[in-house]
């Protein structure tokens, strides 16, 4: 039986020994994070929040199979948050409205979920029907084509990894998930809120398409709600990403009622929770790590403010900090500098030279035709950003 055919769903239970003693740990973390972030410089919150929505966006994707132009996503976060888009390529309406949706997500915390809103957020992912398959874009499945399935080929074979509630049920399940996810209680935290309403939604799989993407959006809501701010400081996507299979294979057995604990009792959530709360430390800790590279940039910028520079170098240098770790992870080449700034190779050579020269860029091992570089690290510790 899967989950959501247990007598009791959706009354999750769980060890609350086990789940409290690493609550008490992410809590210290979050506290952190929180406070670091209070007292960055001003303009400097806004830079690492548009870190973390780049992030999200990019990753939440990415645990999907797709992926998205990172200049794209960080041009239109940039203009959702009201930042220079100076050396950022037009956004694309794909990345636009997938960024508008991970906004909307924590914006107007103190309004309900409704199912108006869910898919909302489901059909910016979709700004263009799919070619080679119909699917409901905007609106709740019907299972027209048959029952609600997660699976995969191996082999030639067809494998199952669920079953959904059927269409005609969705009504039913939807509501007694707004019931428990808008109403938030006292002997409930925050945290462990968004961990079962992350799993709850994502069981009940209400959309032909984008379940786990709005899963991830409605979780950030909830953890926006929890620490009361819009502002996000770190991506949970981004950290789910890179436990990816662990991800899956979890939610399989969770769903499936194959946990050890579900064998006992099949809406035992433990396993979930703890792993969520790990996952969800790795987020927060990668939060640290970023406010520290926004004030590194900073700094950077300190040392390198009397530092004579071209407007293109500005904007190349600019797209290297901004980008640390996402875009030009093996170095920077000439031609990488030629299509940012819009320059010959015979320019974009002096230039990476002169950048060289004046302490901004360190070249990497190789030279020649395939040099490559990266900003130059010093003792301020640019190693240290996350990547």
């Amino acid at each position: 039986m899967y989950i959501w055919q247990q007598q009791a769903w959706p009354m999750f239970e769980s060890d609350a020994r086990l789940v409290d003693s690493r609550l008490a740990e992410v809590l210290v973390l979050q506290q952190q994070l929180l406070g670091r972030a209070a007292v960055l410089p001003e303009g400097l919150d806004t830079q690492a929040e548009l870190d973390a929505l780049v992030q999200s966006a990019i990753k939440s994707s990415e645990i999907e199979g797709e992926s998205l132009n990172v200049g794209s996503v960080r041009s239109s976060v940039a203009r959702q948050l009201g930042l220079e888009q100076a050396g950022l390529p037009k956004a694309a309406r794909y990345e636009d409205s997938v960024v508008e949706m991970l906004v909307s997500a924590v914006s107007e915390l103190e309004k309900p979920l409704t199912s108006k809103l869910l898919c909302q957020w489901q059909a910016a992912l979709f700004p263009e029907p799919p070619l080679l398959r119909a699917m409901a874009i905007g609106s709740f499945r019907d299972d027209a084509d048959g029952p609600m399935q997660v699976v995969s080929q191996r082999r030639g074979q067809t494998e199952v990894h669920f079953e959904a509630p059927p269409a005609k049920q969705l009504s039913k399940e939807l509501t007694a998930f707004y019931t428990v996810y808008n109403c938030a209680s006292a002997e409930q935290h925050g945290i462990l809120r968004a961990a079962i309403a992350h799993l709850h939604f994502i069981s009940i799989h209400p959309f032909d398409d984008g379940n786990g993407r709005v899963a991830r959006a409605l979780t950030d809501r909830a953890l926006a709600q929890c620490e009361n701010t819009s502002i996000r400081f770190y991506s949970l996507s981004a950290a789910i990403e890179k436990n990816k299979s662990t991800y899956y294979q979890l939610l399989e057995e969770t769903q499936n009622c194959r946990n050890k604990r579900q064998r006992q009792q099949p809406l035992d959530v433990t396993e979930w929770l703890l792993w969520f709360l790990d996952t969800l430390a790795q987020a927060i800790e990668d939060g640290l790590l970023r406010v520290e590279r926004v004030l590194l940039k900073a700094r950077f910028w300190q040392r390198h403010a009397q530092t004579l520079l071209s407007e293109r170098q500005l904007k190349v240098l600019n797209r290297l900090l901004d980008a640390y770790g996402l875009e030009f992870v093996d170095g920077l080449a000439a031609r990488h500098y030629q299509a940012i700034g819009g320059v010959s190779k015979a320019t974009a050579t002096r230039d990476l030279a002169d950048l060289v020269q004046k302490g901004c860029l360190q070249a990497l091992d190789g030279g020649g035709r395939s040099a490559k570089y990266r900003i130059h690290q010093d003792k301020a510790g640019l190693t240290k950003w996350p990547v």
